[in-house]
């Protein structure tokens, strides 16, 4: 696991432990048609209708999402076995693209 995916993870840890975290279907498809997201984690092993009604929500309200996690990462990072995780804070989120971001060109 390569520095970048590492911080990543841990600012995650950190999101959950401020309370910055939505969970659970429901609570974030409401969080996102209110505007109060600012990031999408979605598990490269979640389900596909899941993936598909979070897909097309956060393009039509502009919400990031990002399917760069596993379950288990999410899991260990937050210590909830999730595969959908919402951030609800700008400054959380923007740290975490940028961490995505130089994840990407390292690949």
């Amino acid at each position: 696991m390569n520095n970048k995916r590492q911080q990543l993870l841990n600012l995650l840890g950190l999101a959950r432990r401020a309370g910055k975290l939505v969970t659970g279907e429901g609570l974030v498809l409401d969080a996102i048609r209110k505007g109060k997201v600012d990031l999408v984690f979605f598990a490269q092993d979640g389900g596909a209708s899941t993936f598909k009604k979070f897909t097309n929500k956060t393009t039509s309200y502009g919400v990031p999402f990002s399917t760069s996690l596993t379950r288990q990462e999410i899991a260990n990072a937050t210590g909830m076995a999730r595969s959908l995780v919402a951030v609800a804070d700008r400054g959380f989120a923007k740290k975490m693209q940028m961490y995505l971001e130089k994840e990407e060109e390292n690949q």
